[in-house]
């Protein structure tokens, strides 16, 4: 973990979000139901990593930082392969839905990645090879890296683009050590703390961020809310989306039922009663003797990153203090996250004016009970509505004014939302840096496009100054921070 300024001095290029490997969906149902990943993302991505190679920076080397989301392991459905069976068996649920997240899975699915975006690979060993430096923070959808052999592996897949490469031949170990990966935070002091953002939304949080096995299995990497949905309802649900949930309602998903007909709706009961059950069976795995070991390690490896990187236990702690308790942590947040609430609520109301109706009409006592009711249920609905909270956008600025007091820095750093942003947070600004996903299909309403957003801050005269991006096709496009001049 990269704490204080290093030597060489370097300058910071951030950007988050790719999700490569998205559409790599290999299983029947996943690959009839998934939207194409627009390729001039890749391309986008590549002209970005070549236009700063050849820019030379004012410190002595860049260091880019992808703060989270770089490989989508979650997103992507890999069929196993016959030919070469993996070491952990496959469970029922990854027969149906792909191969999940033990580390042998994980180096499956990278391997379809390095294959299928072999141009990216190519451009960011080309960037190290040349003597700049790489760091990867852990997103939701790439905490796989939490496996040293998966590390290994992307090390392995950049270094084979530039094999030939004489600078790589005689010092391999050196590009190799260029290369690291930040399973919490990234921080210069002074200068940016940098993280996902993930920790502080409930439906992506994981339980443990510095141990994040499952309590059912330590053989793999505990499941979120999000990661259940997307593998049981989202990728097997034609013309469900894996994003903009945090803006809809019942309303939404009822309209959505209807227009996939009898035998698509009976489809979509099955798999979204498959998720509850997953989702109860993880809240159990929270309470277990197995989940009381996983936070001795968690904590143990938490005080040794305070040792080594000498910033304290305390203020560590005040760090996790922060962080949002996943969903899958109790019942209640569970049937929030589903509407399961506001469905019970509602199929109640229905009930009590049906038998009220039938008893005698709404005259008199009766109709007095039925405004009770209606009043009842529209209380309980905006009441539950707010409780749910989806869209973690707000609560990440607000936390980003408590990271900056316990993590001096110019600017506080974070992806996760996909939606570009910059505002002042305390005595910092807080940048969320926005996306590099984005469908294929133009035609889609809305169309779906990455901002293609990126952070540049060097550090001149001892002061951190940083220009906010959006890549066109001509270079960068500088956007305004908080406290600039237009």
């Amino acid at each position: 973990m990269a704490v204080t300024t290093s030597l060489p001095s370097e300058s910071l290029l951030v950007f988050s979000d790719v999700h490569l490997g998205s559409d790599i969906q290999e299983m029947q149902d996943a690959a009839v139901h998934t939207t194409r990943r627009s390729p001039t993302v890749d391309r986008d991505l590549v002209r970005l990593l070549g236009h700063y190679r050849a820019e030379k920076p004012p410190a002595d080397r860049w260091r880019i930082v992808i703060a989270g989301d770089f490989i989508d392991f979650i997103g992507m459905t890999v069929a196993p392969e016959a030919s070469t069976p993996l070491e952990t068996a496959l469970t029922d649920e990854e027969h149906d839905h792909g191969v999940g997240n033990a580390v042998d899975h994980a180096r499956l699915k990278l391997a379809r990645v390095a294959k299928r975006h072999a141009d990216v690979f190519e451009a960011l060993a080309l960037f190290v090879a040349d003597g700049h430096a790489l760091s990867l923070i852990h997103g939701n959808h790439d905490i796989e890296f939490h496996w040293d052999a998966v590390k290994d592996d992307f090390r392995a897949h950049l270094q084979s683009h530039v094999a030939t490469d004489p600078r790589i031949a005689n010092d391999a170990a050196a590009f190799a050590a260029r290369i690291e990966f930040n399973p919490w935070f990234f921080y210069r002091d002074g200068i940016a703390y940098i993280e996902h953002g993930h920790q502080y939304d409930a439906f992506c949080a994981t339980q443990n961020i510095m141990a994040p096995l499952s309590p059912l299995d330590p053989r793999r990497v505990a499941r979120g809310f999000s990661d259940v949905l997307l593998r049981f309802v989202v990728r097997t649900t034609r013309g469900m989306k894996d994003h903009g949930h945090e803006h809809v309602g019942m309303g939404f998903y009822v309209a959505f039922g209807l227009k996939l007909g009898l035998s698509g709706m009976v489809r979509l009961a099955i798999a979204f009663a498959r998720s509850v059950a997953e989702m109860l069976r993880v809240r159990r795995g929270h309470l277990s003797d197995a989940a009381k070991a996983l936070r001795a390690d968690h904590e143990e490896r938490v005080a040794r990153l305070a040792a080594v990187t000498r910033l304290g236990l305390g203020r560590l702690r005040s760090l996790l203090s922060l962080q949002s308790l996943p969903v899958t942590s109790t019942v209640g947040g569970i049937m929030r996250g589903l509407l399961l609430d506001r469905l019970a609520v509602g199929l109640g109301a229905l009930l009590t004016l049906a038998a009220l109706a039938i008893s005698g009409g709404f005259h008199g006592a009766r109709g007095v009970v039925a405004v009770g009711v209606v009043l009842a249920w529209t209380v309980l609905h905006v009441y539950f509505t707010r409780k749910r909270g989806l869209d973690p956008a707000e609560h990440m600025v607000e936390r980003a004014t408590h990271l900056a007091k316990l993590f001096p820095a110019a600017f506080v750093v974070m992806g996760h939302t996909h939606e570009p942003v910059a505002v002042t947070a305390g005595d910092a600004t807080y940048i969320n840096v926005g996306s590099w996903a984005e469908e294929a299909d133009e035609a889609a309403t809305p169309a779906y496009r990455a901002a293609r957003t990126h952070l540049v801050i060097h550090v001149r005269n001892e002061r951190p100054e940083a220009q906010f991006c959006s890549w066109e096709d001509s270079g960068p496009r500088p956007r305004v921070l908080p406290g600039t001049a237009t």
